[in-house]
């Protein structure tokens, strides 16, 4: 799929709205295009893991102090991070406790792709290449983020700051960072710029990253990359992604997309489940699809589709065999901005069936944009550019709600709450 980076950019240069509820509100004008009988996380109440997991929310939402890991994966749309972060922005400001630490993110700048605004991280862009498994012709070591970024130069300082243009109701900190990269070599030194800073610094060569603790906390933190030898032949330092950490308690909400991914393109990441291996997730958000079905119909291969999720399901089990795993169905699109997709609905079938056998949950974006040629419609109310693949920034808006509502609705019939009362909860966060 070619991607519309152009449109990307364009939605990135824009200021994201705040976080305001607003389904009520544009419901009298785009309520039509909307399935709301649809807007369910289908399953839910069946799920043993989907039990653990709202039952653990609902012990922050009370104030309990408790850790909590979140991971949602995609393409395009979650590099982006701008639905996810509304979404993130919801959980991490429920109560005084629910703000987990930042985590793990991508400096995708430094790829010379798109990157999140809610952070920020700095360098001579000059002297990077970026490297996405996505695209083809490239090859090279890849993660847990599918991107990675390779240094070749004598030195360059990179400035990482957690916060940027985002809506948390307090800065992001961190008294730790993790720098992802290629331990297995050893052309550079990777040092903190203020050395009074630092209480250990370790490399963890099996994870592949390093390490630095602080005696305090920051938001930001200046890096020093050297070469720690000039003579040597054809140096590189391979950027695969930074973490941002601290000890408090609350809900951590991790984004993993990379632009025109697919299942297929992230099985190329050969370090993927290693990585993910470092951590225990809560609850994993599979919104892989789209790329994956963007083709004509006579070359869509369902039982390739069907076997890489099992597959990719499989990996998020080993990493923690009691996460609560949701899974989504694609939103409708149109191939070459011409044909309704019928993959999708393909799609949508195989995902159900997964949903069954695995006892998970769904949530049918599909179904809830009103099916095959929907995508048009929202085209035309102008909640989705001129690709009818992505969403206006309104439209990711409405998605990012979408999200919350039935989410709210699976929490609240778990739990025995009154699901109008946690909804409100939620609507009044900044008031």
């Amino acid at each position: 799929m070619k991607l519309k980076i152009l449109v990307l950019s364009l939605l990135m240069s824009l200021p994201i709205f705040a976080q305001d509820y607003i389904l009520d509100s544009i419901t009298p004008k785009y309520g039509h295009l909307i399935n709301f009988e649809a807007n369910t996380f289908q399953y839910a109440s069946e799920s043993p893991t989907f039990q653990k997991f709202f039952s653990d929310l609902d012990s922050i939402y009370l104030g309990k102090k408790k850790k909590m890991h979140i991971f949602h994966i995609g393409g395009s749309h979650i590099q982006a991070d701008i639905y996810s972060n509304k979404i993130r922005t919801y959980l991490q400001n429920m109560n005084a406790v629910s703000l987990g630490q930042r985590g793990f993110v991508y400096p995708f700048h430094l790829a010379h792709t798109n990157n999140p605004l809610n952070y920020r991280i700095e360098a001579d862009n000059d002297k990077w290449q970026g490297y996405r498994c996505s695209v083809r012709k490239d090859s090279v070591a890849w993660g847990l983020s599918g991107v990675s970024a390779a240094f070749r130069g004598r030195e360059d300082q990179i400035i990482a700051k957690a916060n940027y243009k985002n809506y948390t109701k307090k800065p992001y900190t961190f008294n730790k960072i993790r720098v992802f990269h290629n331990t297995w070599m050893e052309d550079y030194d990777l040092t903190v710029s203020d050395s009074t800073l630092i209480v250990t610094d370790t490399i963890n060569y099996d994870g592949m990253y390093k390490e630095f603790r602080f005696n305090k906390t920051v938001d930001s933190v200046v890096l020093n990359l050297k070469m720690t030898d000039t003579t040597c032949v054809s140096p590189e330092f391979l950027l695969m992604g930074m973490e941002f950490m601290n000890d408090d308690p609350g809900i951590e909400y991790t984004t993993i997309g990379v632009n025109g991914a697919s299942f297929a393109w992230y099985d190329r990441s050969v370090y993927f489940e290693k990585q993910l291996q470092l951590y225990k997730p809560d609850m994993f958000i599979i919104s892989v699809g789209t790329n994956d079905a963007y083709m004509p119909k006579d070359e869509f291969d369902a039982n390739a589709f069907r076997a890489y999720y099992e597959s990719f399901i499989q990996i998020i089990q080993r990493a923690n065999p009691d996460c609560a795993i949701l899974l989504t169905v694609p939103n409708d699109d149109y191939y070459q901005k011409r044909i309704p997709n019928p993959n999708t609905a393909v799609q949508q079938r195989i995902i159900l069936e997964l949903t069954k056998k695995y006892k998970m949950a769904v949530w049918d974006l599909f179904n809830v944009m009103g099916g095959l040629g929907s995508s048009n419609d929202w085209y035309k109310a102008k909640l989705m550019p001129r690709d009818r693949i992505h969403f206006t920034k309104l439209g990711y808006s409405i998605k990012a709600d979408l999200f919350l509502k039935a989410m709210i609705d699976a929490w609240a019939e778990s739990t025995h709450r009154d699901k109008d009362v946690l909804l409100t909860h939620f609507k009044n966060l900044n008031e």
